[in-house]
């Protein structure tokens, strides 16, 4: 598992977003997701603080999508032995949802065999 510090994490998935946003045959979410981000109330560091804090621990990933209510960030975040996916509104900079990922966990284990 990669980890990023905060600058690095933010500078990757800005990277990442224009990236998708230039490819030629980028799906037109990908595209959306890249132009949006820049409207969003809450950056991706404050996103990622917010994150880190409700799961103890150090985001390693984030992404920025528009859900059923709204934009948000996605961020994996790791504490111990134990990834977490945290969903934060990009709007409010609140947690709205944050739940442990067995499958990364799982994944993770996999690796280290």
């Amino acid at each position: 598992m990669h980890t990023y510090s905060k600058i690095g994490l933010a500078g990757a998935v800005v990277v990442a977003l224009a990236a998708a946003h230039a490819a030629n045959g980028v799906p037109k979410e990908a595209s959306n997701d890249a132009a949006n981000i820049q409207q969003a109330k809450v950056s991706l560091q404050q996103a990622v603080a917010s994150a880190e804090k409700a799961a103890n621990g150090r985001a390693a990933r984030a992404e920025y999508e528009q859900t059923q209510a709204g934009w948000a960030y996605d961020v994996e975040v790791v504490s111990g032995t134990k990834v977490f996916d945290v969903r934060v509104d990009a709007d409010k900079g609140s947690v709205i949802s944050s739940a442990e990922d067995k499958a990364d966990q799982d994944d993770e284990n996999d690796q280290a065999d």
